[in-house]
């Protein structure tokens, strides 16, 4: 396996240590480099291949939000704050996780979880057709057919999956990796917290579609294309 190359990037010494503990129990974790503000993580990138930033939001001169926006192609990302009043833009630079100080052992291996699922959806092997995935739940991969997926819903920082066998998984993806996963022909978005697959749609009832287990909002965006594609698919 392939090792998940780290860089931490925070001002506090003690708090740099605690990730350096917990990077030190996982052998899918490698720490490139340790950086105390955005000038010295800036260099490490240059000179490293990096996969993921453990980033401080509240650093001097210029914060962890600061400095991720200003990187054309960042690394995956787990923000690392003693507050919780930032989660939301967290999650709306598309980090993938978000740990209060002192992080424990068990959030901080849930986050890195998190990225492994990442990492592995964005892989980009020799084309192969395919009608699954693998998806991490606890501590087991399980085989997901994309055929038992009636509809996924984005809620904040994950997705839930929802299937035919009555079951709800989580994925801690964006909703844009299952929709460019997933094959066109039979799924679509249709809704910015939607994607649905079309032979599971049982009726359309005005700016909702009924699945038989759920009522899924039909977004004014994407209404035009879905009644072309149900007219001619």
């Amino acid at each position: 396996m392939t090792p998940i190359k780290c860089l931490i990037i925070d001002d506090e010494p003690i708090a740099r240590d605690v990730l350096k503990v917990h990077i030190s129990k996982l052998p899918e974790l490698q720490l490139v480099q340790e950086c105390r503000n955005a000038a010295e993580a800036t260099e490490a990138l240059y000179e490293h291949e990096i996969d993921l930033l453990f980033l401080d939001i509240h650093m001097p001169v210029i914060t962890g939000t600061e400095f991720l926006r200003s990187l054309r192609n960042p690394p995956l990302v787990i923000f690392t704050t003693a507050y919780d009043n930032h989660a939301v833009e967290g999650f709306e630079l598309n980090s993938v996780d978000y740990l209060l100080k002192p992080v424990n052992f068990e959030r901080f291996y849930q986050a890195v979880q998190r990225v492994r699922e990442r990492l592995q959806l964005h892989a980009k092997p020799a084309p192969v057709q395919t009608d699954h995935f693998f998806l991490r739940q606890n501590l087991k991969l399980i085989n997901v057919a994309f055929a038992d997926i009636i509809y996924i819903q984005a809620e904040r920082d994950f997705c839930s999956l929802y299937m035919t066998n009555g079951k709800r998984l989580l994925a801690g993806m964006q909703l844009k990796t299952f929709e460019e996963m997933l094959p066109a022909a039979s799924f679509m978005r249709v809704h910015r917290s939607y994607i649905v697959q079309l032979s599971r749609i049982n009726a359309i009832n005005g700016n909702t579609l009924e699945t038989g287990t759920a009522v899924i909002p039909l977004g004014n965006s994407y209404r035009d294309e879905f009644f072309r594609r149900i007219k001619t698919g």
